[in-house]
């Protein structure tokens, strides 16, 4: 699992946050764009990425003078926060974080540096990464610049030059405007490298660096519970999170690129064997191609749903008019909104090998199918078509093989009945154990 940390100068590293990342498993790899490494872009950017940390610097983040890469930043954040990839932006990257997600940055009405202390609202309380914190902290801040929110950003701390601090934006994006990453060895590399902001501050440079160990001292244990609970969190998170980062920049085009498959999809459904005024859905439903084939079979008095975790492939779905004929839920595969038995039919298409614990997916699947119930599992190209499209052999590891996908399913609850891996789909079938 690969954490992205964006930096825009030499001594603007990621310090504690890079530390709190690798404890918590997480690899590290670094966009140096101050070294013309390219910002990534397309819908691929964010591919193997579990969380996005873009570090501070000199520019300006609301004008590409002197910044090459701003408008590339803010694009990838705009990315990560419609695929809800959990994001970190400190000074800079606070503030390029608020532009992307609707806000504005702006020249402030003169330099914050230096040691400060910065209030934490009432929402902080409630917010996963500041709860329990102090409600004043002392901090370093190194900046000219602010900006203001987008209508749905919570503000989490505040000082009185420059109200906004720090904020959230969504469920899974957090700006600081301070350096709470700020270590001995940041403090210094700071002085050095911005000697004439430094001499701005009360005592000038010196005065920064004979502070820096009572300042640390106090601040270290907040600063490291904050930045250990966002690596949790970003891995805690990186199946999700994976999933989503692949499929949101690709759902708009979707339906188009896959149309032909749709005969494949109604086929597949036909096997199920429902019936009128049974109760089926499609998880992992993408742009919804086998919901109107699952109406059909259940008639109008039956219902039927169509469930992903990819918010953007349910606005496509809706786009398709697939919401005519199903209800589109929001939620995870693995902790499905129904209750035990309530479904008579379970299709799933291409799903299972994207899932990061197929066994508790099965297992879930069971829990909400009644006895009876059918279990599709479908793809419109067979495992070696598929394998060879990417340049790759069959792995015996591949979930979807008989040898593996078999006894998962046996010990899930579920009775195979079918089972077929042909050259032009794959589709397996099994019934839920009484």
């Amino acid at each position: 699992m690969t954490v992205l940390v964006v930096q825009h100068v030499p001594g603007e590293g990621p310090y504690a946050v890079g530390d709190a990342l690798e404890a918590a498993g997480l690899e590290v790899r670094r966009c140096r764009v101050w070294a013309g490494e390219p910002v990534p872009d397309g819908p691929d950017g964010l591919d193997g990425v579990a969380a996005l940390v873009v570090m501070g610097g000199p520019m300006s983040a609301y004008s590409d003078d002197g910044f090459p890469t701003r408008t590339a930043e803010v694009a990838l954040l705009r990315r990560a926060l419609e695929a809800e990839v959990p994001v970190l932006g400190i000074c800079l990257g606070a503030q390029l974080l608020a532009v992307a997600a609707g806000g504005d940055a702006y020249a402030g009405t003169g330099k914050q540096v230096g040691w400060g202390r910065v209030g934490l609202s009432t929402e902080a309380d409630r917010d996963p990464l500041f709860a329990g914190l102090p409600t004043s902290l002392g901090v370093l801040h190194w900046h000219d610049d602010t900006m203001s929110l987008p209508a749905g950003a919570v503000t989490l701390a505040s000082c009185a030059r420059y109200p906004v601090q720090a904020f959230r934006a969504g469920s899974s994006a957090w700006g600081l405007q301070f350096h709470l990453e700020a270590d001995e060895e940041a403090v210094g590399a700071f002085v050095d490298a911005f000697p004439s902001d430094a001499a701005s501050a009360p005592g000038g440079g010196q005065g920064i660096r004979e502070a820096a160990p009572a300042r640390l001292a106090e601040l270290a244990p907040y600063r490291d519970q904050l930045f250990a609970r966002f690596a949790e969190l970003a891995a805690a998170r990186a199946g999700h999170t994976a999933i989503r980062a692949f499929f949101t920049p690709r759902a708009g085009t979707w339906e188009a690129r896959f149309a032909d498959d749709q005969p494949a999809y109604t086929r597949a459904v036909g096997r199920m064997g429902l019936r009128p005024g049974q109760t089926a859905a499609d998880v992992g439903c993408g742009t919804g191609r086998a919901l109107p084939a699952l109406r059909e079979a259940v008639g109008a008095g039956g219902a039927v749903f169509g469930v992903d975790l990819t918010a953007a492939m349910l606005r496509s779905a809706a786009h398709e008019h697939r919401d005519d004929t199903a209800s589109l839920l929001l939620a995870d595969a693995c902790r499905l909104p129904f209750a035990d038995g309530a479904l008579d039919g379970l299709f799933t298409a291409g799903l299972l090998n994207h899932l990061p614990d197929p066994k508790s997916a099965v297992r879930e699947w069971a829990r909400v199918g009644s006895p009876g119930a059918t279990l599709a599992l479908f793809h419109p190209s067979g495992r070696a078509e598929r394998a060879a499209r990417h340049g790759r052999p069959l792995s015996p590891d591949d979930v979807l093989a008989a040898d593996n996908l078999l006894p998962l399913l046996g010990t899930s609850g579920w009775r195979t009945t079918c089972y077929e891996d042909a050259a032009e789909y794959f589709l397996t079938l099994a019934v839920r154990e009484p």
